[in-house]
C-alpha cells in the first residue's frame, strides 16, 4: 500500500512497463533514472510509512548509482535531514550489484562454489 503512491513517478522501463520498486517481503529497493526521482520516491515512502505508524532505518538504507563511468555518479539523497550512505555494490537477495552495472563478481562467486 505504501509503493502505491510510487506509481505516478518514472522508474525505468522494462519490457513495455514502469518499474520503479523491487519488493521481497521486508527488502525493498526504488528504481529511479534520476537523483531527483530518487529522492522524491523516498520522501513518499517515508511519509506514507510514518502515516502507517513504521519507520524506515536509515543505518540500513543505502543508494548506488549504475554507470558506464569509471567512477559513478554521486547521489545525495536525505531522509529527515539525514544522508542516505551511497556505496558501490551492495546485496539483494543474495545477489552482488554492482555500480558499474557488471555481474563479474557475481559469476566469480558462483564459480568457486
Amino acid at each position: 500500500m505504501i509503493l502505491k503512491e510510487l506509481d505516478n513517478i518514472q522508474g525505468i522501463g522494462l519490457g513495455g512497463h514502469n518499474i520503479d520498486n523491487i519488493r521481497y517481503a521486508d527488502d525493498t529497493v526504488l528504481i529511479a533514472q534520476s537523483e531527483q526521482s530518487l529522492q522524491k520516491m523516498l520522501d513518499i515512502v517515508v511519509k506514507e510509512s510514518e502515516i502507517k505508524g513504521l519507520s524506515l532505518n536509515i543505518a540500513r538504507t543505502e543508494s548506488m548509482t549504475i554507470s558506464k563511468k569509471p567512477q559513478a555518479p554521486s547521489c545525495k539523497i536525505r531522509s529527515n535531514g539525514t544522508q542516505v550512505k551511497q556505496v558501490n555494490q551492495f546485496k539483494y537477495l543474495g545477489y552482488m550489484l554492482t555500480s558499474d552495472g557488471k555481474c563479474e563478481t557475481e559469476i566469480r562467486k558462483r564459480i568457486i562454489t
